[in-house]
């Protein structure tokens, strides 16, 4: 009777909040380099200050996430850039940019041809010149590309929180019904001895 007891405790007794990750990303957008911060259940976080760092550990800046845990910071120089936020709790986002692709943003870097070229796939041999795009497109273009990717990420992520949450679920599920066989066995020896 007192395993029993010790199991209905255990099984009633309320599991601890289950922690969650934190989702933090940075890549170029234009001229500024966009980020977002968040945790793997969804949520994102609003309104949160993020603090740039250089590779040296100067700051470089700081900027604040929007609505939808998104942020946007310029670069001035051409280093590798440390993004930093403190989501409290013990959540603690950290991503880096690295030097090669900030002055990418910045132009600083010359490319080896002003307009790339590409084979076509339809015939062997043939090539494609594609005019260089001007810094409003470009621009306009990323802002289209984050704003139909947001809604996704989110679900990504919310998606990964939910398979975790239901792989514990049924973990402990599985060890509830081992106990229960082993009970059962015992029971029945009892009642035959």
């Amino acid at each position: 009777m007192k395993k029993l007891t010790l199991i209905c405790t255990l099984i009633l007794t309320p599991l601890p909040a289950l922690a969650h990750k934190v989702i933090a990303g940075v890549f170029p957008a234009g001229e500024a380099i966009e980020g977002e911060l968040g945790f793997s259940n969804g949520d994102m976080a609003v309104d949160q200050e993020v603090i740039v760092y250089g590779p040296d550990g100067a700051e470089l800046g700081r900027t604040v996430t929007d609505a939808d845990g998104f942020f946007l910071f310029t670069p001035t120089r051409p280093v590798a850039h440390t993004f930093k936020a403190d989501l409290g709790a013990g959540h603690v986002a950290d991503v880096t940019m690295p030097a090669d692709e900030v002055a990418d943003i910045l132009g600083v870097e010359a490319e080896a041809s002003d307009t790339p070229v590409l084979a076509a796939p339809a015939e062997r041999g043939a090539t494609i010149t594609v005019a260089s795009l001007s810094d409003e497109e470009r621009a306009a273009i990323a802002k289209i590309v984050r704003d139909e990717t947001r809604p996704l990420r989110r679900e990504i992520a919310a998606y990964r929180e939910h398979n975790d949450l239901q792989s514990i679920l049924g973990g402990i599920g599985y060890i509830i019904g081992l106990f229960g066989i082993g009970f059962y066995v015992a029971a029945r020896k009892k009642m035959t001895a």
